[in-house]
């Protein structure tokens, strides 16, 4: 069932927050928060923006202390889609990776609408990172390790970092504390072979969980094809689909996402990209074209805190019906207020402008 206070408060959004063209940015409204001045910025066809970074506002040393009057989660926000906006959200987190970093993105398949290596290159190598990802249980471009690493040649990621199929040698279990569906996520082996992980995710529709942002990443995203199959059947089989109901599928999507957060401990950290905003996800070949324009970036140490900020954006843009559609006839939102009920994270978050 859909939280009731979570729907009014996105209703509230859709029917007032965009009076006068105002986009939300740090109103206390259960978890979300102020109208800021919307700025339109175009955007390039490959998914970076094309505001000269030279005019991008100068970051400002206070940053991280703006969240100090609250108790509230911050997610920081950048309208700059662009490798300056992007290292500018990153950096505001205030974290410093360590050992080996590891970066869960998808690779996507040919033709999709992946985070474009120009757009996320000079992040991912000034972290000295590595791309991770899990083979698909769906067969398709990236079913097996060879397959999937040439996808990845094919979309240029291997041009900008080394790229690691975490499943290619196996899988490993983690242990699933308070889950009603799930007892262990099964992900890829290799995973123990990192220290610090940082979740870049696309933020975009998807045609299961009505969206795909931080959490999904962390478990659909994280996990072996047999995990994915565990996690889509809600933890009742390891070979086949299931037929759960929608609202255990994503109970279970939280559920594995907080293995994966709590493997982590304290070093990981969320970015969740809201450009090329598809129904569709990442995973589909001929995605519909995006309905909306494009956001913005926003970054967090709380996985459901930046999701939940993602959905408020969408509900609050004067464009965002298609992909609202998209939401609620899966009951997406119905993940963040799961996973916060599980502790994996929380809703109620500030938005730092970081533009400002």
């Amino acid at each position: 069932m859909r939280n009731e206070e979570t729907m009014g408060r996105r209703e509230f959004l859709r029917r007032t927050a965009w009076m006068g063209g105002a986009v939300m940015a740090g109103m206390a409204l259960g978890s979300c928060a102020a109208p800021a001045e919307h700025v339109d910025v175009p955007v390039a066809s490959d998914g970076a923006s094309e505001t000269n970074d030279a005019v991008e506002p100068a970051a400002a040393d206070e940053t991280a202390s703006s969240e100090g009057s609250s108790n509230l989660v911050p997610v920081y926000f950048t309208r700059y889609i662009s490798p300056a906006g992007l290292q500018r959200a990153f950096d505001a987190l205030g974290v410093a990776p360590t050992g080996n970093v590891a970066v869960k993105l998808s690779t996507g398949e040919r033709g999709s609408n992946f985070l474009k290596p120009d757009l996320i290159g000079d992040l991912v190598q000034g972290i000295d990172g590595t791309i991770v990802e899990c083979n698909t249980a769906y067969g398709g471009q990236r079913s097996s390790t060879e397959n999937h690493l040439q996808v990845a040649a094919d979309n240029g990621f291997t041009a900008i970092a080394d790229v690691d199929i975490m499943d290619a040698d196996g899988e490993m279990s983690l242990p699933v504390n308070g889950g009603a569906h799930l007892t262990e996520d099964i992900v890829g082996s290799h995973l123990a072979n990192y220290d610090w992980m940082l979740s870049l995710a696309h933020f975009k529709g998807h045609a299961m969980g009505g969206f795909g942002g931080a959490l999904k990443n962390l478990s659909i995203g994280v996990a072996s094809p047999t995990g994915k199959m565990l996690i889509h059947s809600g933890g009742t089989s390891t070979s086949s689909w299931g037929s759960p109901s929608q609202d255990a599928f994503l109970e279970s999507m939280a559920e594995a996402a907080g293995a994966v957060k709590e493997h982590m401990g304290e070093n990981i950290a969320y970015v969740n990209v809201m450009n090329r905003l598809s129904v569709d996800c990442d995973c589909d070949t001929h995605p519909a074209e995006p309905e909306m324009a494009d956001i913005g970036i926003l970054a967090s140490t709380d996985p459901v805190a930046v999701d939940a900020a993602c959905v408020d954006l969408v509900y609050a843009a004067p464009d965002g019906e298609a992909l609202i559609r998209r939401m609620e006839s899966l009951n997406g939102p119905h993940i963040l207020d799961y996973a916060q009920s599980i502790g994996v994270g929380t809703k109620d978050y500030e938005l730092v402008d970081l533009d400002a």
